[in-house]
């Protein structure tokens, strides 16, 4: 298929890559000259302003970092959902709140286009091994025919429901992670305080009944696990700055449902307090350095 694709960084640009090892045409679009650099080496096609990466599309996929960067592309005074040929299927893959998604997919349906919101989970990693969940909300059809691109791009492909429900379930598992991430790494923190050797004490805890995601794949604690960012001072990954925007769309779907989450609560001011440290361009997983002793 041609495929334009609008947000090539940290996740988008692994995303565009294996849709070209998939075989696919992909042209891209960002705001950031150097990372249409970067993906242009890995086959991607850079287009020169918005409505010439949509030229010809049958796919167009937005992976952008906020719901005003969403309604910018589409529905802004340079929107390009005009440019869009009505036949051609929109999947917005950015995370943001139910309502945006809701009413930028309404307003390419009342132009009689096709829209679904596919936000993801699996994180950087997950993107360049194209082994990505992605979270659809839209018309059941329309996430069928979006299943065949989804499917070079990650390994896992959910319809939560109509549109906006990715999002909403999005949201949900992200509250999630943040918890079980501040948990692991008190946990992982009370054991080194009394002498344990944080490995030990994270194979002893994969083994019973506090093992979660955290601990099997994405442990916080430097040098536990290779590969991930706390092997690596907490560079690359999920930025402590994207993860509290995720938990501030957690809280105002909660206080829009009336919904308690006095654990999403806590953990959004424990992730507000950590990129007050200077912090929000760090993975989430440095939460660990907050439970450090300092000296006085």
């Amino acid at each position: 298929m041609n495929i334009g694709f609008f947000g090539v960084g940290n996740m988008g640009g692994p995303m565009a890559a294996n849709l070209v090892k998939a075989g696919h045409t992909v042209t891209a679009f960002d705001l950031v000259p150097e990372l249409l650099s970067t993906v242009e080496a890995d086959g991607v096609a850079v287009a020169a302003d918005p409505a010439a990466a949509v030229a010809g599309a049958d796919v167009v996929i937005s992976m952008l970092p906020s719901a005003g960067a969403v309604t910018g592309l589409y529905l802004g005074d340079d929107g390009v959902l005009d440019a869009i040929h009505p036949d051609t299927l929109i999947i917005d893959c950015s995370t943001i709140d139910a309502d945006t998604a809701r009413r930028v997919a309404s307003a390419a349906a009342d132009s009689g286009r096709t829209m679904i919101d596919a936000p993801v989970s699996g994180g950087v990693g997950g993107a360049k091994a194209g082994t990505l969940t992605f979270i659809c909300g839209g018309p059941e059809a329309a996430v069928e025919r979006a299943r065949p691109v989804l499917d070079c791009m990650g390994k896992n492909v959910f319809r939560a429901g109509d549109n906006g429900a990715g999002q909403v379930a999005k949201i949900c598992n992200n509250m999630l992670l943040a918890v079980h991430m501040i948990g692991t790494a008190e946990a992982l923190q009370l054991g080194a305080d009394h002498g344990l050797d944080p490995a030990v004490l994270s194979d002893i805890m994969k083994a019973s009944s506090g093992r979660n995601w955290s601990l099997e794949v994405y442990n916080p604690w430097p040098g536990v696990m290779e590969g991930v960012p706390s092997s690596n001072d907490y560079n690359g990954g999920f930025a402590v700055k994207l993860m509290n925007k995720d938990l501030g769309l957690a809280l105002e779907a909660a206080l829009a449902s009336q919904s308690s989450t006095p654990m999403g609560s806590l953990a959004k001011s424990l992730y507000a307090a950590l990129g007050n440290q200077g912090l929000g361009g760090k993975d989430f997983s440095s939460i660990q350095t907050f439970f450090k002793h300092r000296e006085p």
